[in-house]
């Protein structure tokens, strides 16, 4: 599963690059140099998510690159209750608790884009939904 956002970081007229997310329309900032637009990208597309995991909103899947565009992961703890939600995939937390043998404020912490769930949690989650942790470092 992929949390890789694609977006454009444009020069601007006043010499500032302006980020837009072609997923996430209300998700835009910019910033003076490309690095700080870049650092900027990550941290808009972070806290759009995080929104939209509180208030139980719709995410859409990540669009294919095109050329020129890059990409942008959200936070830790964003990944993981993205990568969650999505591989539950309609289940409900209460048969995940009961596959995890845990209780069901457990496992409702792991979909919050603000708690920072343990790696043991995560396998834990991911071999009750049959799927594998796969961790990797960028």
């Amino acid at each position: 599963m992929n949390v890789a956002y694609p977006y454009t970081a444009n020069l601007e007229e006043d010499g500032a690059y302006f980020v837009q997310f072609r997923d996430l329309e209300e998700a835009f900032t910019q910033g003076e140099t490309i690095e700080e637009a870049v650092f900027n990208a990550a941290e808009v597309l972070t806290g759009i998510l995080a929104y939209r995991l509180d208030h139980n909103q719709d995410i859409p899947e990540p669009s294919p690159m095109r050329p020129g565009d890059r990409m942008a992961t959200p936070s830790v703890e964003v990944q993981s209750a993205l990568l969650l939600r999505q591989a539950r995939a309609g289940r409900s937390l209460s048969d995940l608790a009961n596959a995890m043998e845990t209780s069901w404020p457990a496992v409702q912490r792991l979909e919050n884009p603000h708690h920072w769930p343990t790696l043991k949690q995560l396998d834990k989650a991911a071999r009750a939904l049959g799927k594998r942790l796969v961790l990797s470092l960028e």
